[in-house]
């Protein structure tokens, strides 16, 4: 039961730290630093519109694939069928 428990922890735990890195992304880059993150250029166009358009979804799917290798290493340790 307490590596039922234990497992279920780390499992929210990684969820909290997902949640905190997309709205950092998206809240944090793609609105309230746009301005100083415009005066930097990417491929010609500014940062802060870039992040805001395709710079969000590419951190987005890798949080995607974070999650997933985290969670197979999670189910490893708590031998966790699924």
């Amino acid at each position: 039961m307490e590596d039922n428990t234990s497992y279920w922890q780390e499992n929210i735990r990684l969820i909290f730290i997902c949640l905190a890195i997309w709205f950092a992304v998206s809240f944090g880059l793609g609105l309230l630093l746009v301005e100083p993150l415009n005066a930097i250029r990417l491929g010609g166009y500014k940062l802060g519109f870039w992040f805001a358009q395709q710079g969000s979804i590419y951190s987005f799917l890798g949080l995607i694939f974070w999650y997933g290798a985290k969670m197979n290493k999670l189910d490893k340790k708590y031998h966790s069928e699924g």
